[in-house]
């Protein structure tokens, strides 16, 4: 009787099939192959692709941060570029100056104090309209969307006009709401910082808005129940239960809106005129401006450049940590 071949058990033993039903003999050993690797591709092929792209950013960013760092450690004024004198390398002399002067840390502490204010407030609005975003209907919803992009589409110019052209004392509609007559509030110096800070959060807080509220989306809609029937309110939900599980999303938008906030230029200068009565509104980036091309010394404000692309570094080493370290623990 032919077939397949019996064992001294009395098991039927015949040929294996894989799972794409091919038959392979039992007992044989299973031969490892790589596969085999494409024609052409080799560890360079990522960086050949990058290749452009790494030669138009080290166009545009290198060589003038090259440029920044080296006339920072020389005697560069208006006399140096009309080719009256000569240029003299002045080594750390510029940096001496500068941190020997009590005028930059003043600028320097008005500088971390307003951004952290904005940052604070800005993820406070985008969070709060996030969860807001959650509970109303889809016309609501969509009408909220549309005018958080509008406000963050808004050029950063015409934002800060009409803005001022809100809070004018002559003929702005708030003072009249509010009742404060012509109280002008650019010329207090806290009162111009509220009022830029509050341009700020008004074109910043969409981002936080957006990316939260997709975080929240992505949440399952078990978890917010249960906690609702254990009696949390919406407070202690979103404490103990939305913002550890959106931590990620957080940490992105709270680094990516310190390094906007921190170098914010335009608003406070159109606003302040400038950086306010007697500078009392400055921050880092007006001050470099003034220092290079109002005083003309440009050494300076490129000393102060260069101190701002190293504290923005290191925030930014510390984001591309944060987000490391998540990627791993996901």
């Amino acid at each position: 009787m032919t077939g397949s071949p019996v064992s001294p058990g009395g098991v039927v033993r015949g040929p294996v099939r894989d799972r794409r039903g091919s038959s392979r003999p039992r007992g044989g050993s299973r031969t490892s192959r790589t596969a085999p690797r494409p024609f052409g591709r080799s560890s360079a092929t990522p960086w050949i692709y990058l290749a452009p792209a790494l030669v138009v950013l080290g166009g545009l960013l290198v060589y003038p941060v090259y440029q920044l760092g080296l006339i920072s450690f020389l005697e560069y004024t208006q006399a140096q570029v009309s080719g009256g004198e000569p240029t003299t390398f002045q080594g750390f002399g510029n940096y001496a100056e500068l941190f020997g002067d009590g005028e930059f840390w003043r600028v320097l502490l008005a500088t971390v104090v307003f951004a952290a204010a904005c940052v604070v407030s800005t993820l406070a609005v985008g969070c709060a309209l996030a969860v807001l975003l959650t509970r109303v209907r889809a016309l609501p919803r969509l009408a909220l969307m549309l005018a958080g992009l509008g406000a963050w589409a808004t050029p950063a110019v015409t934002g800060s006009t009409v803005w001022l052209l809100l809070f004018d004392p002559d003929f702005g509609p708030v003072n009249r709401m509010l009742g404060l007559g012509d109280h002008s509030w650019t010329y207090g110096r806290y009162s111009a910082f509220l009022l830029v800070l509050l341009e700020v959060v008004w074109c910043s807080f969409p981002f936080v808005m957006v990316t939260v509220y997709a975080g929240i989306r992505a949440v399952p809609a078990e978890v917010l129940e249960a906690a609702a029937l254990d009696g949390a309110s919406q407070w202690r939900i979103w404490r103990s239960v939305l913002a550890p599980m959106l931590r990620p999303i957080l940490t992105v938008v709270t680094i990516q809106s310190v390094i906007w906030d921190f170098k914010v230029f335009t608003q406070i200068y159109v606003m302040t005129n400038g950086g306010g009565i007697a500078g009392q509104n400055l921050v880092l980036n007006v001050y470099a401006y003034q220092k290079a091309f109002a005083s003309s010394q440009y050494s300076l404000g490129s000393a102060i450049g260069v101190v701002m692309l190293l504290i923005l570094l290191a925030v930014t080493l510390v984001y591309l940590r944060l987000l490391r370290r998540q990627g791993e623990e996901l």
